[in-house]
């Protein structure tokens, strides 16, 4: 089916051009041109021709760290749970994401890598590329609301054992550079295609470094949940702040990170190093009482969820629309917080022809007004979510 999106404005995942129109054919981009050549283009009977009346035409959001939504997620996972958080996401412009799985015993990591390997392909939303593992070879001392009990010394075999019930699905791992026998997972990860993330970590500077040296580029949400920035020891926060082949994750959610350290954060990394996730809980998009995430009874108050035994932030309820307009309202450009929430992931987990409008990629495409209120989503040229025109 060929359908052309016209009378846009364009965001191509590296720029902003008014007045544009983007061909989707099949499932993927045929070409990109202006509104006067639309005007000189001959369709046929058969094209759809939908006017975006001026509204933003973007690549499809690629969330590479979230836990849930709407009820349902990694903590209390199935294959049709999963998959209905496939269709619910794709509602609010999410086009892939990577499902992100909490350390557990052995026997739930298996269960829950099964479930989601099981849903991929199957999609009526959102794409699964694959898994983030968020442990379980992080630090005791920053867990966050991990359990205690579930975090582990590093294991090869753990890892291969994983590994195999995931058929070659992980994507991305996060995990401690300080523990001990890193450097061997550290490799063993790089040569399955692992993208291995710093977080959850209370790493010296120094072993920041060592695990740069073994691999490890990419952070999980800076500045939460690592070791901070001290004059005499640097630690996680500091070393990916000072190399600039370090790139980051960031909760742009205005809790988990104070708006004002957005304006360091541009001051140090170009919009090419940051990647907006969104970390939602699973009972993000609920609005009821008795909220559960990762089996704790949790409460939404003061913009994300809090542990409700005793107030601990739990949690974020984000969005990627609602990112990207925080990352806008914080002082980013348009067109890099874009950039953050599509072209990055996309290059940084490795993920061919996603992330940008450019003929020969993906049609993963979501059309949002000026206000931020998605009209339409498409995933691989096919739409699922429409509130924007009759078809």
């Amino acid at each position: 089916m060929r359908i052309c999106l016209h009378n846009g404005t364009l965001l191509n995942g590296f720029s902003q051009m008014e007045n544009c129109a983007v061909v989707i054919n099949d499932g993927t981009i045929e070409d990109v041109f202006s509104e006067e050549r639309f005007r000189q283009h001959e369709f046929s009977s058969k094209d759809t021709l939908i006017d975006v009346k001026g509204s933003y035409i973007a690549p499809g959001f690629i969330d590479t760290h979230i836990h849930g939504f709407k009820g349902h997620g990694t903590d209390f996972c199935t294959t049709e749970g999963i998959l209905k958080m496939s269709q619910d996401l794709a509602a609010y412009g999410v086009t892939a994401f990577n499902p992100t799985m909490y350390p557990a015993s052995e026997e739930n990591m298996v269960a829950t890598i099964q479930a989601i390997v099981k849903a991929m392909g199957h999609e009526q939303g959102a794409r699964i590329m694959g898994i983030h593992l968020e442990g379980p070879f992080i630090s005791s001392e920053k867990l966050g609301v991990q359990r205690p009990e579930t975090v582990k010394n590093v294991d090869l075999a753990l890892l291969e054992r994983l590994w195999q019930a995931s058929e070659g699905h992980i994507v991305n791992m996060t995990v401690a550079p300080e523990l001990k026998n890193m450097r061997q997972l550290a490799l063993s990860c790089r040569k399955k295609g692992i993208v291995l993330q710093a977080g959850h970590t209370d790493a010296a500077y120094e072993n920041m470094v060592e695990g740069m040296q073994a691999g490890i580029f990419h952070s999980t949400h800076l500045f939460n949940a690592m070791s901070q920035l001290h004059h005499r020891n640097p630690g996680a926060v500091g070393a990916v702040l000072i190399h600039s082949e370090m790139t980051c994750e960031v909760i742009a959610d205005g809790v988990h990170v104070h708006r004002d350290l957005f304006k360091l954060l541009q001051k140090d990394k170009t919009a090419d190093q940051i990647v907006l996730v969104t970390d939602a809980l699973t009972p993000t998009e609920l609005f009821s009482t008795n909220l559960y995430a990762n089996g704790e009874e949790v409460e939404f108050t003061g913009g994300c969820f809090h542990r409700k035994s005793d107030g601990v932030i739990a949690g974020s309820a984000l969005t990627m629309i609602r990112g990207v307009k925080n990352l806008v309202d914080f002082g980013f450009s348009l067109t890099d917080a874009i950039k953050c929430a599509c072209g990055n992931p996309a290059r940084i987990m490795n993920y061919r022809n996603k992330g940008f409008l450019i003929p020969g990629y993906d049609s993963d495409v979501v059309v949002f007004d000026r206000n931020f209120e998605i009209g339409l989503v498409f995933v691989c040229g096919k739409m699922k979510f429409n509130r924007m025109t009759e078809i």
